[in-house]
């Protein structure tokens, strides 16, 4: 491969991992040609992209990039898939369900970024799936501060309501 295809395949990769905000390296070396072609389907319907990459040219990709990927170089052996999303865990139920559909037991976990954290090894791929989403978080710490104050405007209202029940109750006698 000339240079100037290895520089531009190189900024290709620059420019895709910075439109999403979440990517998983995996494995899928062992699947056939109509098994590819699933996941890759099963990809594009959940809206992950799935790109095969060599692992020297995603390696020069991520060092040029504002954050430090260090962490994943030595995940970068063998046959390497990036599975890019803009939803954290997506990608993770996604190789889970069908590496289960799959006898060959393949994607498989190298590493991931999710929500500007990183992780190493297959072991991870259940934590992967129950990542909530920043936005997620926040919005279960607001319904968490709103339950009280809810409690108290109830309570104020029913007391109200029970008060001037017992002020009609006693004007009626």
């Amino acid at each position: 491969m000339k240079k100037e295809d290895k520089s531009a395949i190189i900024s290709q990769l620059e420019s895709t991992i910075s439109e999403y905000a979440h990517f998983y390296l995996a494995d899928i070396a062992g699947l056939n040609a109509a098994q590819t072609s699933e996941l890759r389907r099963v990809c594009y319907k959940q809206d992950v992209k799935l790109v095969v990459v060599k692992n020297t040219l995603l390696k020069k990709a991520l060092d040029n990039s504002e954050v430090d990927f260090s962490e994943l170089y030595g995940s970068l052996k063998g046959e390497t898939s990036l599975m890019l999303s803009n939803t954290g865990n997506v990608p993770a139920k996604l190789i889970q369900e069908f590496s289960k559909a799959n006898k060959s037991k393949k994607p498989v976990l190298k590493a991931a970024y999710v929500e500007q954290s990183f992780y190493i090894g297959e072991n991870q791929l259940e934590a992967l799936i129950h990542v909530k989403s920043k936005n997620d978080l926040i919005a279960d710490v607001i319904a968490l501060l709103q339950s009280p104050a809810k409690n108290v405007v109830s309570a104020l209202q029913s007391g109200g309501n029970t008060i001037h029940g017992v002020l009609k109750t006693l004007a009626e006698r």
